[in-house]
């Protein structure tokens, strides 16, 4: 595999692909340029997805995030971009792709865009709490 900037995804075969997992990566050096001034844009992105039959490689992630920084994108358009990049390369159950871009003019942006497999709905949440009472008496 190439050390250098890439728009190619490589992906593996989900090893648990019966079970609903939750998958997070936080990815705090992406960057790009902003396309009416050239600056550069600095942005922290979490992506959270639940595979179906893929997962995301790594290192071909870190290369396609590099793939932006000569590139002028607004925050908007990157963020469904790289979204609609993954969900073709994985074809997830669903994924959340959350991008925080650092203060520019004043402004901190938040971008999020989601995927949800058509019919796939989410187990419900549990809550795992403590045991009510004090935990030092015995009965």
């Amino acid at each position: 595999m190439s050390t250098h900037a890439s728009k190619t995804l490589e992906t593996f075969p989900n090893p648990h692909p019966a079970r609903d997992y939750h998958i997070h990566m936080e990815i705090p050096e992406f960057t790009c340029l902003c396309p009416k001034t050239g600056q550069p844009d600095f942005a922290t992105l979490i992506l959270d997805y639940i595979a179906d039959q893929a997962c995301v490689e790594l290192k071909s992630l870190k290369l396609y995030m590099w793939s932006f920084r000569a590139e002028g994108h607004f925050h908007e358009d990157v963020t469904n971009r790289i979204l609609d990049d993954l969900v073709l390369a994985t074809a997830p159950r669903f994924m959340r792709l959350t991008a925080k871009f650092y203060v520019r003019g004043g402004i901190f942006t938040n971008v999020v865009a989601e995927h949800r497999q058509p019919g796939w709905q989410p187990a419900p949440r549990v809550e795992l709490g403590q045991f009510a009472g004090n935990s030092n008496t015995r009965g």
